[in-house]
């Protein structure tokens, strides 16, 4: 199995996928562990929330979070998107928790000498946005959180005034970003396992959503194609041996909404032990 190297070309790809990200948890707290840094990392959706936790080197913050406390503040599920219109507590989630349960070190993030960008995507274009901010606190919040708001039930964000939705709705696996920076020396944390596909066919998108959209209609519509071929590509150029993917063994039993604490823990294990085989 080949090992990670750490290179001024290194680069660590973050997929989302809900609740399924403590596998990437799992797999950064063995990077903190073990002193690894990258030059360039992204993360989409819950993979950019992973992913700032691992810039500060907060070791075991995004475990805590994920898993600890959803046991206690139960943030996820249907009574969140009745009463706030969104399926996520936002409001403890990206405010109480950074500024009062679990406290964000901005400073230790603002002192880091490696880049770090987070994925959302346009409502108007419909394309990927890449934003790397270290120096404004109440910004880094709102880009993860449009990174973070899942389409159909979590309301639109907003960057700079501009409507945004999940990165990864238009780039879930940003490998192509990653080499169009230099970065062609490159660690991808996925967190499905070995030959998972989507549908290969357009997703059905009721009238009534995103009618001031169409772009963001459309990406919605191709997402499972493109998808497909991100994670195509990904193995083309893993069993060329140019990047290693750590990715769960076995078929996921987690759901994007999971609350089996259990079933999170479990799935935590399996990405800290899949990072250690690496070393």
């Amino acid at each position: 199995m080949k090992k990670i190297t750490i290179t001024p070309q290194s680069g660590l790809i973050l997929e989302g996928g809900g609740m399924r990200g403590v596998f990437t948890s799992g797999v950064l707290d063995c990077f903190m562990d073990k002193g690894i840094r990258f030059p360039y990392t992204i993360g989409v959706s819950a993979g950019a929330c992973n992913g700032l936790s691992y810039m500060s080197g907060q070791r075991g913050r995004a475990k805590y979070s994920n898993i600890d406390m959803l046991d206690k503040y139960h943030f996820i599920g249907i009574k969140h998107l009745i009463t706030k219109g969104n399926i996520m507590d936002f409001d403890l989630m990206f405010h109480t928790f950074p500024e009062q349960i679990i406290p964000y070190d901005y400073e230790a993030y603002g002192k880091c000498s490696e880049e770090y960008e987070m994925v959302t995507t346009n409502c108007y274009t419909g394309k990927a946005c890449y934003y790397s901010e270290k120096n404004d606190p109440h910004r880094i919040i709102e880009i993860v959180k449009a990174s973070s708001s899942l389409p159909f039930v979590c309301p639109i964000a907003y960057v700079d005034d501009t409507p945004m939705l999940d990165g990864g709705i238009a780039d879930s696996i940003p490998l192509l970003r990653a080499r169009e920076l230099g970065y062609n020396n490159n660690v991808v944390v996925l967190t499905r396992n070995k030959g998972y596909r989507k549908e290969d066919k357009p997703s059905k998108i009721p009238a009534f959503f995103y009618r001031k959209y169409p772009a963001l209609r459309q990406a919605i519509a191709s997402r499972n194609m493109m998808y497909n071929k991100q994670i195509a590509l990904v193995e083309e150029l893993e069993d060329k041996g140019e990047l290693i993917v750590i990715r769960p063994t076995q078929p996921i039993t987690v759901g994007r909404m999971e609350k089996d604490t259990d079933k999170l823990l479990d799935l935590y294990n399996q990405g800290y032990k899949a990072a250690e085989l690496l070393f």
